[in-house]
């Protein structure tokens, strides 16, 4: 598989094994699209976003691969008491990467995680969804 796939499929593996607050099955997807009556259940989503190939040395180069991770639930009332805790499992899935390397593909070590905007805002008002998106970038150098 294509590097990038290789790590998308790492961290569907590693939060898949992990411990959080909620229950959660994450799955690889290009285009994650759901119909709304699905989105009642929790959505983690793992999605190939990008990668910037530099130089690293004369003979390798480093692969800064970009993967989102979009949590998902339609809500009911959209107050705190339902949105809080899926804020907190997004914090939770962004502490769950930082500083760590991948079980699964050991080469991809974290560099850094965006989370901008915290929640889609015309999901909030469009759908009645909390939608929220982490960006992670890991490294390989090969």
């Amino acid at each position: 598989m294509s590097l990038i796939v290789d790590v998308a499929e790492a961290l569907v593996v590693e939060l898949n094994a992990g411990s959080f607050s909620q229950t959660l099955s994450a799955q690889r997807h290009y285009v994650p699209s759901f119909e709304l009556p699905d989105m009642a259940n929790l959505h983690v989503s793992v999605v190939p976003k990008g990668m910037a190939i530099t130089n690293s040395d004369r003979n390798r180069n480093s692969h800064d691969v970009q993967i989102d991770v979009a949590v998902q639930k339609k809500f009911e009332a959209g107050d705190a008491a339902e949105i809080d805790p899926l804020m907190d499992l997004v914090e939770e899935i962004a502490d769950f990467f930082r500083l760590r390397r991948l079980s699964s593909y050991p080469n991809a070590h974290w560099i850094k995680t965006e989370h901008k905007p915290i929640y889609a805002q015309e999901h909030w008002d469009e759908l009645r969804q909390f939608t929220s998106v982490l960006t992670f970038t890991f490294r390989v150098v090969r």
